[in-house]
């Protein structure tokens, strides 16, 4: 069974009732044990319990009203496959389906994430980036799929549309920084290298073709890439907000963000004034249309998300659904 999450408290001996009486209460809860004074480091009881996917924000908006966020210690994993008939009894009375619940602290994670600036993050854009460049020069569209499944901005363009949702300018400005600082990088050092490699005839032509009928599509857009960019932010974030890492996979393979970073970088060397211009232009029309619709996905869900909980709540005053 799916869809279930293992949650571990640390909780001061003072609030261990309070804290077993809330989850006992939990339609999503189940499997709750105590072991008294387990813990060293803070100080207190081991509390943990199995909860349906559906009931873990309820769970932890809870726990945090209880201050154990401050004084305990609050940590919830998913559990890959749960044997239990309590388990699946937990998971038919919490309200709505788990596929469809997004655990909002367990996503402000991934996204914050996703606005650091790092080595590896620039690393893997560098070389996604050099990547998208030979494909431009080759005309290669296996190369362009490498280096769209090896591209990590998908994490800060999600921290930018939550950080719309939940208006949170710091967190925009942050992913947006990451993600200017680590296209400017990338594309500088792939200009650099195949400017070089123009100078000592590794690249022998004097500009990029005219005609490339595998590739041309990253520096022409046109409609259909705004409507792809459309269906890939909105993808994307279901796919986060869903737990389905392989989903995203599709995501990365459907943009051509790097793919235009690299054409770009190539283009600048080459001085091919045609596609620096085109390849700025579909870097805009990727980014704004994962943008609109990451974030236009992330409101339907919330607003969905209440209509189940506004059942949930007139079932439990008696009322028909």
């Amino acid at each position: 069974m799916y869809g279930v999450l293992h949650l571990r408290v640390i909780v001061p001996a003072d609030r261990t009732e309070a804290v077993c009486t809330m989850l006992t209460a939990s339609h999503g809860a189940t499997n709750l044990v105590v072991i008294p004074d387990a813990a060293r480091s803070p100080r207190g009881d081991l509390v943990t319990s199995d909860i349906a996917r559906e009931a873990a924000n309820e769970v932890l908006a809870d726990l945090r009203a209880l201050g154990l966020e401050r004084d305990g210690s609050i940590a919830i994993e998913k559990i890959d496959l749960s044997l239990s008939d309590a388990a699946e009894i937990a998971e038919e009375r919490a309200p709505g389906h788990g596929d469809d619940a997004v655990v909002w602290a367990e996503l402000d994670r991934q996204v914050s994430e996703g606005t650091a600036l790092t080595w590896t993050f620039v690393t893997f854009l560098v070389l996604s980036t050099q990547l998208a460049a030979i494909a431009a020069l080759i005309d290669s569209p296996v190369l362009l799929v490498g280096a769209m499944v090896l591209g990590p901005e998908f994490a800060a363009i999600a921290a930018i549309c939550y950080g719309l949702t939940r208006r949170q300018p710091w967190r925009i400005a942050q992913a947006t920084r990451t993600l200017v600082i680590g296209f400017l990088i990338a594309i500088a050092i792939t200009y650099v290298c195949a400017l070089v490699s123009h100078w000592i005839g590794v690249i022998e032509m004097s500009r990029l073709p005219d005609e490339r009928p595998l590739t041309a599509f990253i520096y022409t857009p046109d409609r259909w890439s705004f409507i792809v960019a459309l269906l890939a932010g909105g993808a994307g974030v279901l796919s986060l907000t869903a737990g389905k890492s392989s989903a995203l996979v599709g995501v990365f393979i459907s943009v051509t963000t790097l793919p235009a970073a690299g054409n770009l970088a190539v283009a600048l060397a080459l001085r091919h004034v045609s596609e620096i211009n085109g390849s700025l232009l579909q870097l805009a029309v990727n980014f704004a249309g994962m943008i609109i619709a990451g974030t236009a996905t992330l409101l339907v869900q919330r607003a969905m998300w209440g209509v189940v909980m506004g059942r949930k709540g007139r079932t439990a005053s008696g009322q028909r659904t």
